[in-house]
Order: C-alpha cells, then structure tokens, then sequence
C-alpha cells in the first residue's frame, strides 16, 4: 500500500540494503529535510525511473572504477559501499541542478526551439559563470542602432525588388527557406519598417533557433557541447552567435587571459572593418556551447537586419550539409564570415603571439591548433 507521503512527494532514492532478502532504500523526500528521510521496501516505490536512474548510476560507478583498475572490496554485508552511496548522491544532486538550468534557459530563450541539457560523463553541473541572452549585448560605450531607418513596400519580396537588392546583394533564401547565396556574401533581412509580414520569405534568421538542441557533455575532454535532436536539412538556418560586443583592444585584452585558460569565445565582426568582437564567454545563447571542428558543418554568414551598420554585422550559422538528429554541432573558429570556406578564412588576428590551444576535435583534416 503506498502512503499518502509518495503519492504527494516524489522521492530522491539515496542508498540501497538488504534485510531478510527484501530490498529497502533510504529515500530522501522532496521538500522535507534529511531528518524525515525514511527505509523503504522496494515495494512501496513507485517511482521506476528514479529507480532506473539509480541503478544507471552504481553501474557507471562501478564501469568507471572497473576501468581505472581500482580494486574493491566485496561487499559482504549487502550494502552499498561508502564511495558508490556518495557517487549517487552526487549524481542526484547533480541531474537536480541541471534540470533546474534547462528549465531557466527555456524560460530566457526567445526562439520556437526547445533547449535540453544532459550529463551522462562526470559530476560537472551548470556553469556557474554563464547568462543566457538572445541578442547582443554591448559593453559600456558602445551603442547598438537596432532600427531601421527604411524598409520595403513589397507584396511578394521573393519576386519583387526587396531589401537585398536594395543593398546590391542577391535575396539569401529560396522557398524552402535554405541559403542560396556563397559564404562570404551578407544577408540583408526585410526588417521592422518593411511592409511585408512575418510569413515573408526574407526573414528567416530573425525568428531564431527552429530546432531542438541539446547541450551535452563530451567524453573526448572538450567540455560541453550541443548536438540536435531532429534532422537538419542541409543550408538551414540553425542558431546565431551572440555575446558581449567589445572594442577590438579590449578582445586583444580578454583574448590572452582566455588562452591561458585554453578557451575560446572571440568572434571578430570584420565583415567591413575590426573595431568590434563579440565575447561568447559570460553572456551568450546556446552559441556558447557549440565546439570547433576544422571540418565543420555549420558555415558562419553576416546579416544585416535593422542594425545596418556594416561594422556589426549579425552572426549566424548555417548548415552545410543534411545534420541527423544525434549530431554534434560544429562551427570552425578560424573562420571568417567574410571569406569562402578556405585557408583564406583563417583569422590570425588580433594577435600572432599566443598561448596555442590544442584542437581536440578528432577531423581528418585537423589543424592541430585552435588558434
């Protein structure tokens, strides 16, 4: 019979033992203290997954002291060993903390796509140092002009002459919404003074992430990392790069305190000059999380929406090619969103003379470095 106490209070299942051949577990109750935690024969749970999870949990413990060689005595007396209950607990605790995150970035994020974290490689939890924020937020100093001073009058902007063209450039996407236009040529949105609706073709980075990402934590050491959970067509538009935008001399500043750390979260905006860069580091959207690869399949493109200052431009990726759902998502540091995809669009800049980050990301055509 299962008490009023488990039908209103989920449980946190914490250690496990065996008395006369029935299993009973120490059960932590949410939103109750650890006085009023209570032994419970397995029959009286009915939480599977928590169980599940528990479970989960001693057999990682024990596959990863198995793989470190560690030996360890046989546990005679049926109960878990000191070091698996604090393992447990630490992944209870752990699983809790990030939940918690991923509810706080659903509720920040200001895009259709659904954000979810997972941790199934060590005990590290949320970073403690990070704020999501979905557009760019300049530091002291700087000043974003985000509206336009003109717009289109278009009924059709597929078909008619619309903000590209108006700025000498072709329109980006055809019907399917994909990118048609080279790497290296910007993007000129419809923006908040064109007449046009939101259904208009032309808007399509302006309506943020579509997807559902998973931010997840590697196994090859390269901390965390974002893979989608549905298939993304090729030439899609998936996410854009936002941060703190800083003066050039203060990236150069920031850059060599980051690369002693071996960290990397510097995007120069030189699609037309390098006064600016954007610092992913502290403030910044799912982006932040996305690892180098030097052979990615996201494509970096400059665009250009009520902000028409060609000195900061928008950042967004696209994919290059069809991502199924499960893949790690990649992007080259190097590379410039004003170049081809080529050795011409690694950046050296703001400074040659660095601590050099070893690049991790296993490519058959690795450059070795990150920087």
């Amino acid at each position: 019979m299962v008490s009023e106490n488990f039908k209103n209070h989920w449980p946190t299942v914490k250690f496990k033992c065996l008395s006369q051949d029935m299993e009973y577990y120490l059960v932590k109750w949410k939103g109750w203290p650890d006085s009023t935690n209570t032994w419970e024969p397995l029959q009286n749970l009915k939480c599977p997954l928590l169980l599940q999870q528990f479970s989960n949990d001693k057999h990682n413990y024990l596959s990863q002291v198995k793989k470190g060689k560690a030996i360890t005595p046989k546990n005679n007396n049926k109960t878990l060993k000191p070091a698996i209950a604090e393992y447990i607990v630490k992944k209870a605790k752990q699983r809790i903390a990030l939940q918690r995150w991923q509810d706080e970035l659903n509720r920040r994020k200001n895009h259709k796509g659904m954000i979810f974290v997972e941790n199934t490689v060590d005990l590290e939890g949320p970073p403690s140092d990070f704020y999501y924020i979905n557009e760019y937020k300049p530091a002291p100093g700087i000043s974003l002009v985000n509206e336009a001073t003109f717009g289109c009058s278009c009924t059709d902007c597929f078909f008619q002459k619309c903000c590209p063209a108006e700025a000498g450039v072709l329109l980006a996407y055809n019907k399917n919404q994909q990118i048609k236009i080279p790497p290296g040529t910007p993007i000129y949105e419809c923006n908040s003074r064109c007449q046009c609706g939101p259904d208009c073709p032309n808007r399509i980075v302006q309506k943020g992430t579509q997807y559902s990402l998973c931010i997840f934590r590697t196994s090859n050491g390269r901390g965390w990392g974002v893979k989608t959970l549905v298939k993304i067509k090729r030439m899609s538009f998936v996410m854009e790069y936002v941060g703190e935008v800083i003066t050039s001399e203060e990236a150069e500043r920031r850059g060599q305190f980051y690369d002693n750390k071996g960290i990397t979260y510097l995007f120069d905006l030189d699609y037309e000059s390098d006064e600016f860069t954007v610092d992913a580091a502290r403030y910044g959207n799912v982006s932040h999380f996305v690892n180098h690869s030097c052979d990615p399949n996201l494509q970096v493109f400059n665009v250009f929406i009520d902000n028409l200052d060609t000195r900061l431009p928008r950042i967004a990726l696209f994919s290059t090619r069809t991502i199924n759902a499960g893949e790690e998502l990649t992007f080259d540091y190097q590379m410039k969103g004003s170049a081809d995809i080529s050795s011409d669009s690694i950046d050296h800049s703001p400074a040659k003379k660095r601590v050099r980050t070893v690049c991790k990301c296993g490519a058959v055509t690795c450059r070795g470095y990150l920087n």
